[in-house]
């Protein structure tokens, strides 16, 4: 990031941010609203403001209000001009770092201060071609529930749910086994319009952890507007036996909104960790899902080779 006749006029920085969904109506700025995305700007704007400029984020899966993540990814670009102004020792303050990225994580956790329910873990610079929304290729979340018979832990009540009945795991198991796979998921999404209701579960399995708690694992290309919440809803009710191991499943055929389960709490969900291909591929990946989404804008779909548009609201919350 040194300064130079070849120097790139913008540098595009890569955020690993985690935070505390339960104050937050959701990840996207919203007028009167305190959401992450909003936070995360008023800081980096406070932190910038004396080169005019007020960066702003793009994200990799956009969480809807309650939801958690330990794992979610986000770029800006900032002028290089800018971004050496904001990082240069003060005087009188030595910087242990002096990589400007660094630098800029540590002063941007100033202001959001060190008890803040939204953490930037470090801050990067990007490689070429990066996109924190394009170029992902999955993104995986968790969710907890503690049933009758797991250990409830006060510590743990901001992002676990509570089912106050025994859940039969063996035969969630089955009946998510069965949703894994490129389909159309309308009957698990909040109708948007414009928007496809066709993803690739790529993953989804439970397990029960040391104190009993079911802890749910869902990964997919990308996840319509309450799709994660949708999907826990119907593994809970084959769960409480109030559906059949394949119901699920069948579900699928509707391809419209169904009222056979709940969908959970948003509290549970947790996004965990978002996967990109190799740094020699980000750019073409990057091409490539948007060029599926301007297929699907001008009304395209081809479902043998659907791929999520990014854009549609990747809100699984």
């Amino acid at each position: 990031m040194g300064s130079g006749d070849t120097e790139a006029p913008f540098v595009r920085l890569r955020l690993a941010v985690a935070y505390d969904g339960s104050g937050f109506n959701g990840w996207s700025r919203q007028p009167g609203q305190r959401t992450v995305q909003g936070v995360l700007e008023t800081a980096l704007a406070t932190l910038f403001r004396r080169t005019g400029v007020a960066p702003r984020l793009t994200v990799a899966g956009r969480t809807d209000a309650g939801v958690h993540a330990s794992g979610q990814v986000a770029h800006l670009d900032v002028p290089a001009a800018a971004l050496r102004a904001v990082t240069r020792p003060r005087r009188g303050h030595p910087e242990q770092a002096t990589d400007a990225s660094r630098v800029l994580a540590r002063r941007l956790t100033g202001i959001l201060g060190t008890d803040s329910d939204v953490v930037v873990h470090r801050i990067d610079q990007a490689p070429p071609g990066f996109d924190a929304r394009f170029s992902a290729l999955w993104r995986r979340y968790e969710y907890r529930i503690a049933d009758a018979s797991a250990r409830r832990d006060p510590l743990e009540r901001h992002r676990t749910v509570v089912v106050p009945r025994q859940l039969d795991v063996d035969a969630m198991t089955t009946a998510v086994d069965l949703l894994v796979g490129l389909h159309d998921f309308a009957a698990y999404c909040k109708p948007r319009a414009g928007a496809t209701t066709i993803r690739t579960l790529q993953a989804y399995r439970w397990s029960r952890d040391a104190d009993g708690v079911l802890v749910a694992s869902l990964q997919a290309d990308a996840f319509c507007h309450s799709m994660v919440r949708a999907l826990i809803g119907a593994a809970v009710a084959v769960g409480e036996g109030r559906l059949d191991a394949e119901a699920p499943a069948r579900l699928l055929q509707a391809r419209e909104r169904t009222s056979e389960f709940m969908v959970m709490a948003a509290k549970g969900l947790v996004l965990t960790e978002v996967g990109y291909p190799d740094d020699h591929e980000l750019e073409t990946r990057a091409a490539l899902t948007r060029a599926r989404r301007e297929l699907r804008i001008a009304g395209v779909v081809d479902v043998r080779h659907a791929a999520p548009d990014p854009g549609d609201g990747d809100l699984a919350g």
